[in-house]
């Protein structure tokens, strides 16, 4: 088994809480005294190959994002609003990246304070303080969770995550929110939720990791969230004008496969990056995460030829995702045959939610981001649950705990979306006006438009 630097090389397995996702690593130096909250040490503390790995993932994370999101959910709108689509994810990356270091960052990863310590963190990084290398003394900053890594570079990847957890709610309310309701919206998010979550799971002290929940890569702090958030983002602004009714033809599916490509890709580094090391975890994570994106495909083309007598290729790229949407909270725990079930499962359940499910719930989640990531995130918490090999994970995975994460993050989710949107409409107007809605927000927002 992988010895966590968090105890003592011998002991068999690891707390439940130290088996959060990021918190793997490799055993640092003995003479290295563990830090219980963000500090300094020297740097030949630092790991070079894990600190390069971990570089080389923000990249690929990041890339899922820009253009990954942006190609996948400017394909599928109509030709009068990708360019919005676009903005909206590039403008949500600016705008959270400066939040993430002002403020967001230490509410999620610092340890917090006294009895509220289990679901925030403290002050320590706000302010764009503390991630400073210090060349002329020989020291850098690092965090308590990954010692043996620059504190920035773990910062920066997790700065990743909050970026598209925040941009793949754009799904849900395409083609009718107004620009700067949105990343007003967005803002507020990433800190009354985002930030509130993460902290939950991820950092040790977090209640739902000090409960052993198990979330590799986001899980719940990614995918159930922002399922949950885009569905009552769908309710609050209403279905578009000519829902149901009229056909709302996808501009260009071929931008949608790209995204979907570079999404796949993309999510090795988001996966096989959580492992905070190059090492056999990380290896583990990669191949768990394309075997599970290949069977969700299949899956999903297969209970589309079952339902419709075709397969399609929005489906395929549906059924990718919906794969590595459900590997994500296990891709550090389970075996590859795990993943298979895992991909297989997911496809089929989220293509009944963003079918029959959908029509249940009457929301106009245009893009399908619950259906597809708050089921998938769903299906693949539970089933981490599960599948996870105690000689893979170090730990026996507990049911109930899953059912608590996933319980408790879709139930914050939703009650706190709904009161940033809330707070966001005391501030400026969320929906667009029918006119501009009709004429199509490239111009009716950003006067540009494509040829």
């Amino acid at each position: 088994m992988h010895q966590n630097r968090w105890f003592p090389v011998g002991v068999a397995s690891a707390p439940a809480f130290l088996m959060s996702p990021n918190l793997w690593a490799q055993t640092a130096p003995a003479e290295a005294a563990p830090l219980t909250a963000p500090g300094l040490v020297a740097t030949g503390a630092l790991q070079g190959a894990d600190t390069a790995w971990l570089m080389v993932s923000t990249a690929l994370v990041l890339l899922m994002t820009l253009p990954g999101i942006a190609l996948f959910y400017g394909g599928m709108v109509r030709r009068f609003n990708v360019i919005n689509t676009m903005a909206s994810v590039v403008g949500i990356a600016a705008v959270v990246s400066l939040l993430w270091f002002a403020l967001a960052y230490s509410l999620a990863f610092t340890p917090g304070y006294g009895g509220l310590s289990g679901f925030l963190g403290g002050v320590e990084r706000m302010g764009f303080s503390g991630l400073d290398y210090l060349g002329s003394t020989g020291q850098v900053a690092v965090s308590h969770i990954a010692q043996h890594l620059p504190e920035s570079v773990f910062a920066m990847f997790q700065l990743t995550f909050a970026i598209i957890t925040c941009a793949l709610v754009v799904g849900a309310l395409v083609e009718r929110m107004h620009f700067g309701a949105l990343l007003l919206f967005a803002s507020l998010w990433l800190v009354l939720v985002y930030a509130p979550v993460a902290h939950w799971v991820w950092e040790p002290g977090g209640w739902l990791a000090q409960l052993g929940a198990l979330d590799f890569a986001g899980g719940a702090v990614v995918h159930i969230n922002a399922g949950a958030a885009a569905l009552v983002c769908a309710y609050a602004l209403g279905p578009r004008e000519g829902y149901g009714r009229e056909p709302f033809i996808p501009y260009n599916l071929g931008m949608t496969m790209a995204g979907t490509g570079l999404l796949w890709v993309g999510w090795f580094g988001f996966n096989g990056g959580s492992a905070l090391a190059a090492d056999g975890r990380a290896g583990l994570a990669i191949v768990v995460t394309h075997i599970a994106a290949a069977a969700g495909a299949v899956s999903w083309m297969a209970a589309e030829w079952l339902a419709r007598k075709r397969a399609s290729l929005l489906g395929l790229c549906s059924g990718v995702v919906a794969g590595l949407v459900a590997i994500t909270p296990a891709a550090g725990f389970v075996t590859l045959r795990g993943a298979l079930v895992i991909g297989l499962v997911a496809g089929a359940a989220c293509y009944w939610g963003a079918t029959v499910l959908k029509r249940k719930l009457r929301a106009d989640d245009s893009l399908d981001v619950f259906g597809v990531h708050g089921v998938g995130g769903l299906v693949g918490a539970l089933l981490t649950g599960l599948l996870a090999d105690p000689a893979i994970s170090g730990v026996e995975a507990s049911m109930l705990a899953q059912v608590v994460a996933c319980v408790a993050v879709l139930a914050y989710s939703l009650v706190m979306t709904a009161l940033v949107l809330w707070i966001t409409s005391r501030v400026t107007r969320l929906r667009v006006r029918e006119v501009e809605e009709r004429t199509g927000l490239d111009l009716a927002l950003h006067n540009e438009s494509l040829n």
